[in-house]
């Protein structure tokens, strides 16, 4: 069987009545748990201004986390590359990279919220030109040597140097996928994508064929991440009757942080696929609406899990980063999850995990 790799994703998951410093206490707390399961890399998001994950400042995070758990590889889902300067966003990355032993995993997009981009003062109809030339001043950054850059957004004149100088330990990206047309993009980029197991099938595998044609020989051996939501029980229905209890918060925060209701994206042409996407999301706080959700993702028992791992990566997918830290799921309540998965499921699938459970 193929060896795959498992992520967790560290969230500051809100719950009520708890203060934000709490919040990231729990995720510190996640990831001591993670590190000492062996998950590979904690996965941190990145959102503003709501109760939606608000965790606005990914890489000090992790810079935190790094001092804590040093030999915890890290990742980001996503940093939205639009809201940044691109040389500061390559020196914190340099700077990260150097202070960590573990791989950085980074996750960017484009962003969907556009109330994150209104507080920003960016034009949404920018957001994907705006991706792509912030990577590729990063991209040329990282490599150490002096650069110049002309674009559409930024100019840098005189040639400049990162500091501080790119440590011999790569930096992986991946480009979160939102529609086929994302995938080109990152395949254009020659950048992996990291989607949603939330997508029908059948569009996974249209995504990822269409970035294999774009990427080319920049594909073979590929780390394929994908994001899914996991809830494990003795039984199928003890899981789907936790997924009924904490996803509808998740949906109802969701819903409320991109304005679904209000569908904000009609007027932006660059963002049509999300006005069909999210059409439906308010519904899905309806506990009743939640069968298609749980049989697309981690939700159920042990075998029914299983199978559902083995359809995606069937799909070609081969890292998998598992989230149950949704709004108001008690910290008690996710980490026995994270513990049963980490016991149960990972050392079926992960080399690295059955000799951690044998040591």
């Amino acid at each position: 069987m193929q060896d795959i790799s498992f992520g967790f994703q560290a969230a500051a998951a809100d719950v009520a009545s708890v203060p934000d410093h709490q919040l990231y206490r729990d995720l510190m707390s996640d990831c001591e748990l993670g590190h000492r399961l062996g998950y590979d890399a904690a996965w941190l998001l990145e959102h503003h201004f709501s109760d939606y994950y608000p965790t606005p400042s990914p890489l000090p995070m992790m810079a935190h986390i790094a001092a804590k758990f040093p030999d915890l590889s890290l990742g980001t889902s996503v940093l939205v590359l639009p809201w940044y300067h691109p040389l500061r966003l390559a020196e914190e990355i340099a700077m990260l990279n150097m202070l960590t032993r573990g791989t950085l995993h980074l996750g960017i997009g484009r962003g969907t919220a556009k109330m994150e981009y209104d507080a920003y003062n960016i034009d949404m109809n920018e957001g994907r030109a705006r991706f792509s030339e912030v990577f590729k001043i990063v991209e040329r950054g990282l490599k150490g040597e002096p650069f110049t850059h002309h674009g559409r957004f930024w100019n840098i004149e005189r040639p400049i140097r990162l500091r501080p100088d790119p440590v011999d330990k790569p930096v992986h990206f991946y480009g979160a996928i939102g529609s086929p047309a994302s995938a080109e993009v990152m395949g254009d980029l020659g950048i992996p994508p990291i989607c949603l197991s939330t997508f029908p099938d059948g569009l996974l595998v249209k995504i990822l064929d269409r970035w294999r044609a774009r990427a080319g020989a920049r594909a073979n051996g590929a780390i394929l991440p994908i994001s899914v939501k996991m809830f494990i029980a003795d039984t199928d229905e003890e899981a789907r009757d936790i997924g009924r209890r904490y996803f509808p918060a998740y949906f109802a925060l969701q819903a409320d942080h991109y304005e679904a209701d209000a569908n904000p994206w009609t007027e932006i042409p660059e963002y049509a696929d999300f006005s069909r996407m999210f059409a439906n999301l308010r519904k899905l706080t309806d506990p009743a609406e939640l069968g298609p959700f749980h049989d697309s993702n981690l939700v159920g028992s042990a075998e029914t899990i299983c199978r559902r791992i083995d359809a995606l990566m069937g799909l070609g997918f081969n890292y998998f980063m598992v989230s149950c830290a949704t709004p108001g799921t008690p910290l008690a309540v996710r980490q026995q999850m994270m513990t049963r998965f980490a016991e149960e499921i990972c050392p079926r699938y992960s080399s690295a995990m059955r000799k951690g459970r044998a040591a």
